[in-house]
C-alpha cells in the first residue's frame, strides 16, 4: 500500500479496507465570515468520506494566524469534548482532512502546511499526488532547504519561498508551474484565500457562497451542509483569488487537455454531489442501467455491496426488471480500530461491516454489484458469506471497468502487481472470487454512462488510467519506466 509504511493493528479498519480504493483528502476554505472557524468545521465534517486519518484548519484573525491539526476524525478532533473548534477565531479559514497517500501518517504530515515566507505567512491544504515532488525534494535538499514533513505539498511551500517574485500570490504561481502531477489545493494568507486546480483538472474544486463569503471546497456537499449556494466548478488551471475587493479568476498555467477522474462519480465522491455539471448519485444509476444492458443474468434479486454499491445496484435493478433488495447489512457503527483477536477468527473480519440478511438469500439467485474489484480478497469474503446464508447462484457485476494499474493522482492504490485484474482475466478472477458468474462495465460503457458516446482513445474525456494505463501527466518520480511501482516519495523520507 502506499501512504505509511508501518506496521497496522491486523484488526484494524486499516487492514480491513485494505481491499478498497480511498481517496487522499478533501479540502475546504472560506473567506469573510465571523464564524470562519466552525463552518470549517462542518464542511470538513461533510467531506469525511475522502479521508479518515487526521483533520486540520487554519484561520487568521488578528494579525495571527492559528492552526489546529489532530489525528482522527473531524468529530473527535473538533467536536465538542474539544476545545479545537473554540480556538479558532477569525474570518478566514482553511481547512484539510486527509488520508495518506505521499507521506505517510505522522503527525507531521497533518495538513493545511504553514510557512512564514516573505511577504507574510502562507497555510496550503493539497488534495491530490505531486509526480514530480521526489525530484523537486531531492534537488531542494540539496541546495540546503530543510523539510518539515515528507508530504509532497510541503514541495510547493519550498519552492514559493524561494522564488524571486513578490506577492505570495505570483510565489504560488511559480512554485505551480514547476510542478507536475494532480493538484486542488486552497490557501490562506493574511489577506486573501485562493484556490487552484491543476491544468488538467484531475481533482474537483468548487465555488459557493455563504452570506456574501466565497467558499472553496472538494465538494458540492460541503456546501449544502452549512446552507451555502453553489456557484460553478474551478475551472482546470483556474486560480482563484478572493480578497475583501472581490474574487478576482486567472489562468497562469498553460492549458492543457482536460482529464477529470472518473472514479471521482464511480466511489469517491458523497452520492449527493454535484461534480462539473453532473450529480454523482444519478451518474452511477446510469452506470448500473448500462451494465445491466451489458451483461444481463437471469436472477431472482439485486443486491449491493454496502454502500457504495447501492446507486448502481438500484440502477442495476430497474434497466434488468430485478427486484432490489438489501441482501447484505453493513455495520455502521464499528469504530477505527475493533479488537486483537486470536488467530482462529481473523478470517470473520468482513462481518465486523457486512453481515447477510439470511431470510432474505436463501434459495434464491443473487446479483451483487459493487463499485470495484481491487485486490479481490474482499469480494471473496463477501461471495463465500451470500453462499454460506443460502444463496443458490451468485452473480456478480462491476460498477467500473477492470482496475489493471495504479494510480498516481491523489488515490491510496495497491501496487499494480497486487491489483487482481493485474494478475488475471475475467475468468481467472470469477473462479478466484468465487463466483458464478463475473462481468465488468465496458470502458465505452462506462463512457456512454457519463453521457458521453463512446471513449475516445486519443482523448479520453476523463482520467481513467486506473483502467487503461494511459497516464495523461508525466510520470517523472518513477525511474527506468516501472509504472508497477508507487512513486518513491509515497514511502517515508528518512
Amino acid at each position: 500500500m502506499i501512504g505509511s509504511h508501518e506496521q497496522k493493528d491486523l484488526f484494524s479498519l486499516d487492514n480491513l479496507d485494505a481491499d478498497t480504493l480511498h481517496e487522499e483528502c478533501g479540502v475546504f476554505g472560506i473567506f469573510g465570515h465571523p464564524d470562519a472557524g466552525a463552518l470549517a468545521v462542518l464542511g470538513l465534517h461533510a467531506l469525511q468520506h475522502r479521508g479518515q486519518e487526521a483533520a486540520g484548519i487554519v484561520t487568521f484573525d488578528k494579525g495571527h494566524f492559528i492552526a489546529e491539526r489532530h489525528a482522527g476524525l473531524v468529530g473527535d478532533a473538533f467536536g465538542r469534548k474539544s476545545d479545537a473548534a473554540k480556538n479558532l477565531k477569525g474570518e478566514f479559514a482553511v481547512g484539510h482532512v486527509r488520508y495518506s497517500t505521499a507521506g505517510g501518517s505522522d503527525a507531521r504530515n497533518i495538513q493545511p502546511i504553514f510557512a512564514d515566507l516573505a511577504g507574510g505567512g502562507l497555510a496550503i491544504a493539497h488534495n491530490g499526488n505531486l509526480t514530480n515532488a521526489h525530484t523537486l525534494r531531492t534537488a531542494l535538499v540539496a541546495e540546503g532547504a530543510i523539510f518539515q514533513s515528507t508530504s509532497d505539498t510541503e514541495t510547493i511551500v519550498h519552492l514559493a519561498a524561494r522564488s524571486s517574485c513578490v506577492r505570495i500570490v505570483d510565489k504560488l504561481i511559480d512554485a505551480l508551474r514547476q510542478v507536475e502531477g494532480a493538484y486542488s489545493l486552497v490557501a490562506l494568507t493574511s489577506k486573501k484565500l485562493i484556490g487552484v486546480r491543476d491544468p488538467h483538472g484531475v481533482r474537483p474544486l468548487v465555488l459557493g457562497m455563504l452570506e456574501g463569503a466565497p467558499i472553496l471546497a472538494s465538494e458540492s456537499c460541503a456546501l449544502d451542509i452549512i446552507s451555502a449556494e453553489f456557484v460553478r466548478d474551478i475551472k482546470p488551471g483556474e486560480m482563484i483569488v478572493i480578497d475583501k475587493n472581490g474574487i478576482e479568476s486567472h489562468f497562469p498555467f498553460k492549458p492543457q487537455p482536460h482529464r477529470f477522474c472518473v472514479f471521482e462519480y464511480i466511489y469517491f465522491a458523497r452520492p449527493d454531489s454535484t461534480l462539473e455539471g453532473r450529480n454523482v448519485y444519478e451518474a452511477r444509476k446510469r452506470i448500473g442501467e448500462v451494465l445491466a444492458h451489458e451483461a444481463p443474468t437471469s436472477a431472482d434479486m439485486v443486491i449491493p455491496v454496502p454502500d457504495s454499491g447501492v446507486p448502481a445496484a438500484l440502477g442495476f435493478a430497474e434497466a434488468a426488471g430485478i427486484p432490489f433488495e438489501l441482501g447484505i447489512i453493513r455495520n455502521h457503527y464499528v469504530g477505527r480500530t475493533f479488537i486483537e483477536p486470536s488467530d482462529r477468527i481473523r478470517h470473520l473480519g468482513v462481518r465486523l461491516k457486512h453481515n447477510p440478511n439470511r431470510a432474505m438469500l436463501k434459495g434464491k439467485r443473487v446479483v451483487l454489484v459493487d463499485d470495484s474489484i481491487v485486490r479481490g480478497t474482499t469480494s471473496k469474503k463477501i461471495v463465500e458469506m451470500v453462499r454460506d446464508a443460502g444463496a443458490a447462484e451468485v452473480h456478480f457485476r462491476v460498477a467500473s471497468p477492470p482496475t489493471t494499474h495504479s494510480c498516481f493522482y491523489g488515490v491510496d492504490t495497491p501496487n499494480t502487481d497486487d491489483l487482481l485484474a493485474h494478475r488475471m482475466d475475467v475468468e481467472g478472477m470469477r473462479a478466484f472470487i468465487g463466483a458464478d458468474s463475473l462481468a465488468f462495465i465496458s470502458m465505452d460503457g462506462l463512457y456512454r454512462a457519463m453521457e458521453k458516446p463512446k471513449r475516445d482513445p486519443n482523448a479520453p474525456a476523463f482520467c481513467d488510467a486506473c483502467f487503461s494505463g494511459k497516464y495523461p501527466i508525466e510520470l517523472t518520480d518513477i525511474s527506468g519506466g516501472a509504472r508497477d511501482r508507487q512513486l518513491s516519495l509515497l514511502a517515508d523520507v528518512a
